[in-house]
């Protein structure tokens, strides 16, 4: 019998053959990601359970990306106790403040490859799905385990797959894709599954669309989000690392749960509205609707990309009386291309602000903070009461695109209707 692309991942990482959803296995860590939220909590508990004892430095990697610059007396005192950890455990793979987010650093400095098997201290760890390898996130209670021995038993999860047809039509990203998913499946449509993103349209996903779409799959409840590996794989990780990859995906007799087929061609853009995820419709639906603060940035829609398209949109206009503009490149790579091609230049003459890169409101700890009654439309991945601020603010989700035209406007905006620069 077949596998997915799940199965084969954890076959791979338990040592077999062949494995079956449902089974429950014992497998081999490739990589475990820690972040400031939690890292200093995992190492003193190491510290005291297991006397530092770590299975492989050279498969850990540590980011301070939340909370950056750090917004308090305890924030600086927090990340001043993972340096310590670091450099004491002699982490080479450590990512201080600045250098960008987690979800953005390892794809881009090539930690994860097709196959892996990556646990990480951040629900959005599904984002490495992206690249044909299972990322999910974990408890700090089971990294410590994981630092220590290098291995976890996991439930095999059951599959669904999408199969994706039709071509995005302008003014449509795979960002709309992935809230429709969740609008017309539901946050806990694939709880505890693993979503499996194919068919002919994801061939013309870039790498950035598809960790988009694997970001956000955790959104769905899923644990993982993965695109089997192909030839968009194998050009980003020679872009990346000089270091490309034979295909990898499942087998054509594997067995789903389910298998839904998606259209696309007649996509409006996607705007989730608040307080859920899965409370999504057509931008048309909340045209209109006043905005205070708009925001581009995080781990789902941070990257050149992103920022690119946002530029095309506000080359040559400007932001509307009264609404705050934030934009927090994803790395600082992405921060350095947007500045030497001209993309942080239009961003910033339209009217934005831009942030250190890292998690910058998306996280909701510091910086962009809504006020009671304020509005926000972002790129973000969640628009839970609270998030960003008061309790009683709200948050919409939607495309760069998107979020551009409606910082224009001063309201939600569809994006195909304002002119986009090609220069």
């Amino acid at each position: 019998m077949g596998m997915t692309l799940a199965e084969r991942i954890f076959a791979g990482a338990a040592g077999g053959d062949t494995v079956s959803a449902g089974e429950f296995v014992v497998a081999q860590i490739d990589l475990a990601l820690l972040h400031d939220i939690f890292a200093a909590q995992v190492f003193d508990m190491l510290q005291e359970v297991e006397g530092d004892e770590i299975f492989d430095r050279s498969k850990v990697a540590v980011v301070i990306d939340h909370l950056v610059p750090a917004p308090s007396a305890e924030a600086a005192a927090l990340h001043k106790r993972i340096r310590e950890h670091v450099t004491r455990l002699g982490i080479e793979s450590f990512y201080d403040a600045g250098a960008g987010i987690c979800h953005q650093l390892l794809p881009e400095g090539g930690h994860v490859r097709p196959g892996m098997l990556i646990v990480g201290t951040d629900s959005h760890t599904t984002t490495y799905g992206a690249l044909g390898a299972g990322g999910t996130g974990i408890g700090t209670s089971d990294m410590v385990y994981a630092l220590s021995t290098g291995r976890l038993w996991f439930r095999v999860p059951e599959t669904i797959r999408f199969e994706m047809f039709g071509d995005l039509q302008p003014g449509v990203t795979w960002k709309d894709v992935i809230l429709h998913l969740a609008g017309r499946y539901g946050s806990d449509g694939a709880q505890y599954k693993a979503m499996e993103f194919g068919g002919p349209a994801v061939k013309h996903a870039d790498m950035s669309s598809r960790l988009t779409v694997s970001n956000m799959a955790v959104e769905m409840g899923a644990k993982f989000g993965l695109f089997a590996a192909d030839e968009v794989t194998d050009e980003y990780l020679i872009a990346q690392t000089g270091e490309g990859t034979e295909r990898y995906g499942p087998d054509p007799d594997a067995t789903y749960e389910a298998i839904h087929e998606i259209t696309l061609t007649d996509l409006d853009p996607q705007v989730a509205r608040p307080h859920d995820v899965d409370n999504v419709g057509s931008v048309t639906e909340v045209e209109g609707t006043t905005i205070d603060q708009a925001f581009i940035g995080s781990c789902t829609n941070g990257r050149i990309e992103d920022l690119r398209a946002a530029a095309a949109v506000l080359d040559g206009k400007h932001i509307a009386p009264g609404v705050r503009l934030i934009v927090a490149p994803a790395s600082q790579s992405v921060m350095k291309e947007a500045t030497d091609s001209g993309v942080l230049a239009k961003l910033v003459d339209a009217g934005a602000t831009v942030l250190a890169p890292g998690c910058g409101p998306c996280f909701g700890g510091h910086g962009g903070l809504l006020a009671e009654g304020e509005r926000c439309i972002g790129t973000h991945n969640r628009n839970f009461t609270g998030r960003m601020g008061h309790a009683a603010a709200e948050i919409y989700l939607g495309s760069p695109a998107t979020v551009a035209a409606s910082a224009i406007a001063g309201s939600i905006a569809d994006p195909r209707t304002v002119e986009v620069s090609h220069a």
